[in-house]
């Protein structure tokens, strides 16, 4: 009886902890198996984008971000400014500090703390670093 009891108490204990102070991130996930930096290689997309109030989607719509899991990284966007286009690409590393993405390109212009609001498989949502831009990312 007593050995019973016991593990019951193990087992409250441990489903007690799993609820207090386990959310790492404010948008969620409250819990996943696979690791985090399992989560964050692929080649993501914007899909949307908002800076404040507003929605500037339309910026990012050439975006592309890959992160593998070697952490290196490649940052792709095309830019359109009426009949002239312009590619942009940089290659450089990622690496996870506390809850937030660290984004070192050859191109120091791209790089970037982003606090990460959201890490699941298919989704990934970070906000600038003490800026207002928000990012929701999707795979490609």
């Amino acid at each position: 009886m007593n050995k019973n009891l016991f593990s019951i108490a193990v087992a409250l204990t441990v489903i007690s902890s799993l609820g207090t102070g386990c959310k790492k991130y404010d948008d969620g996930p409250f819990f996943s198996l696979r690791p985090r930096e399992e989560r964050i290689a692929n080649t993501w997309r914007v899909e949307s984008a908002m800076n404040g109030s507003d929605d500037v989607t339309s910026s990012f719509d050439q975006y592309e971000l890959q992160m593998l899991r070697d952490k290196s990284a490649t940052l792709a966007a095309l830019y359109q400014l009426g009949d002239l286009s312009f590619e942009f690409q940089t290659n450089g590393t990622w690496d996870l500090i506390n809850e937030c993405i660290q984004l070192d390109f050859e191109n120091n212009a791209a790089d970037k703390i982003w606090d990460i609001l959201r890490l699941k498989e298919k989704e990934l949502w970070l906000q600038e670093k003490g800026g207002d831009l928000e990012l929701h990312l999707v795979p490609r």
